[in-house]
């Protein structure tokens, strides 16, 4: 029985080892059927993985080139609209908000500013006053002369101016009154003088007498006298008429056909007459000796530019001419300056050893004269354009601009008031009280601007603008402390407009003719300032004896000092 047991579990053993044996080969074949699926399964997943990794490679570059392309697409954007910030700048620059002269304004600025004057002027008249001059308004009529050069009687009316009735039976009655005045019938008087001669004893040279008054009228020639000279002046300085014109208009007024060559001719004569008498030295000297002063310059069209004594080369630069005068009627004096420059203002010498008050622009040509002056007025008239520039560019941010030109008028009205009740500056206080809003508004447009971006990476005009203020706050601000300096330099443009409208007439100059148009305009305009008339001013240097210029009694410095 034992046996039995023991044989029939070694069989048992033996079928359960097999299938063991074949369970244990059945899960290595599955076993190796899974590693080979899960072999098949990685590199699947790699890949996968390596088609995500290329995905997301090629996305990220796609991403990549639509943000650069975002980001070109803004720089772009910005840009054109800094670029068309300046151009709407640009464009939008005429006399009001610019050194832009009026008459190169376009032409919608010049109907704006024209129906701006209109709106401004328009007021509803009353029904009760008659059109004309108000009773009480000064009239500007020729009066009645007690004492005519002749008297003449007109013949009696024949008929009624009425009815048309005959008047020959009429009743008589007291004589009415007219007076006609006219000028007499010009008449050319050809005069001939007889010069006597002397010899010399000694050189044995031989002097001939002049024609008293007529300095130009040589032995031996036919000339034109002084009057005819004074007339070709005045037509072609003062009129801003051609030379061809003048003598033309010359002709028909006066009856005496001359040429344009005597009328180029008469300019040039008292021009070189001037030269020799020392004018241009005896201006600049008594300009030296005035308290104040204002100066500007403006370019002009030359046919040639003027050339090196030396090298015979056209020098560079731009000419201009050069004003500086006195801020009331009394002394202009002009200048022709080859360019702009610093060195070709100081060539002058106008300025060379004076200490006084300036009133200017703020070019850097000037400059040069700040440490030596008392002082140095900035023209309002420029800043206030130059405000209105920035408060254009965008109304609503740059409203400190706007109060800033608010601000400088009030200045001048105050200064306007307070010289009218015969005091000679503002008080402390109220300059006090000015300059603490000034100061505030100029920060606020600095703030405003420090980071707002502007073309070409520069900085914005309204930065640009706010700091030259703050820098130059005592310049702004002098005509407050003292009522003889003026808050503009108008009466340097008002001088400029004169040699510019002739300019437009003209053309151009040329160089020379430049020089001795502005000496003839130096000498007729001062002395017209100082009483004389131009015909007479004329006259006196075509004899030889010029109006000059008288300097001052008191020394630039003693007259401030006092």
């Amino acid at each position: 029985m034992i046996r039995v047991v023991a044989e029939l579990s070694a069989s048992s053993w033996e079928s359960r080892l097999a299938a063991a044996e074949a369970r244990i080969e059945e899960l290595a074949v599955g076993q190796a059927a899974s590693v080979a699926a899960n072999e098949r399964l990685v590199s699947v997943n790699e890949r996968l993985r390596r088609v995500v990794e290329d995905s997301a490679a090629r996305h990220e570059v796609e991403l990549g080139a639509v943000r650069a392309e975002r980001d070109r697409a803004v720089r772009r954007v910005e840009e054109l609209e800094l670029e068309f910030a300046e151009l709407r700048r640009r464009l939008s620059r005429d006399s009001t908000n610019s050194s832009v002269p009026p008459s190169k304004d376009p032409v919608g600025a010049r109907e704006k500013r024209k129906a701006e004057r209109r709106a401004s002027s328009e007021r509803v008249r009353s029904k009760e006053k008659k059109p004309g001059g108000q009773p009480g308004h000064p009239g500007a009529g020729l009066a009645r002369e007690e004492t005519p050069d002749r008297s003449l009687s007109a013949d009696p009316p024949s008929e009624c101016s009425s009815c048309a009735a005959d008047l020959s039976g009429a009743g008589v009655l007291a004589d009415g009154w007219a007076q006609v005045w006219d000028l007499l019938e010009p008449v050319l008087e050809k005069v001939e003088w007889a010069l006597p001669r002397r010899r010399c004893a000694c050189c044995r040279k031989v002097t001939t007498a002049v024609v008293p008054g007529v300095r130009h009228a040589a032995a031996g020639a036919v000339s034109y006298g002084p009057r005819l000279h004074g007339a070709a002046v005045l037509l072609a300085s003062e009129g801003n008429v051609p030379v061809e014109r003048a003598a033309m208009v010359i002709d028909g007024l006066l009856g005496v056909p001359v040429s344009s060559g005597f009328v180029a001719r008469a300019n040039e004569r008292l021009a070189q007459d001037l030269q020799a008498a020392g004018f241009d030295e005896a201006m600049k000297a008594a300009l030296r000796a005035e308290p104040v002063l204002c100066g500007d310059e403006s370019p002009v069209n030359v046919l040639r530019k003027d050339r090196d004594e030396v090298t015979g080369t056209a020098l560079s630069g731009t000419p201009h001419l050069l004003v500086v005068r006195t801020p009331a009627p009394g002394l202009v004096w002009y200048a022709a300056i080859s360019s702009r420059s610093s060195g070709a203002i100081d060539a002058t010498g106008v300025l060379t050893g004076w200490h006084g008050y300036l009133t200017r622009d703020d070019y850097a040509g000037w400059h040069q004269y700040d440490p030596t002056l008392a002082g140095v007025q900035l023209c309002c008239a420029h800043l206030i354009r130059a405000l209105r520039a920035v408060l254009i560019l965008a109304p609503k941010v740059q409203k400190w601009a706007g109060r800033l030109i608010d601000l400088l008028r009030e200045a001048n009205g105050l200064v306007v008031a307070a010289r009218a009740a015969g005091n000679s500056r503002l008080g402390q206080a109220a300059i006090d009280a000015l300059r603490a809003r000034y100061d505030a508004d100029v920060r606020i447009g600095e703030l405003t601007n420090m980071s707002r971006p502007w073309a070409d990476e520069k900085n914005h005009p309204g930065l640009v603008l706010a700091r030259r203020l703050a820098a130059k706050a005592d310049q702004v601000w002098l005509f407050t402390t003292d009522f003889k300096i003026p808050w503009t330099n108008n009466p340097s443009e008002q001088a400029i407009r004169l040699p510019k409208r002739h300019q437009a007439v003209s053309g151009y100059w040329h160089t020379p003719t430049m020089a001795a148009y502005l000496r003839v305009r130096s000498y007729l305009v001062s002395a017209r300032d100082h009483g004389l008339t131009a015909v007479d001013a004329i006259r006196l240097a075509l004899a030889g004896t010029p109006w000059m210029p008288a300097r001052r009694a008191a020394s630039p410095t003693h007259a401030l000092a006092t």
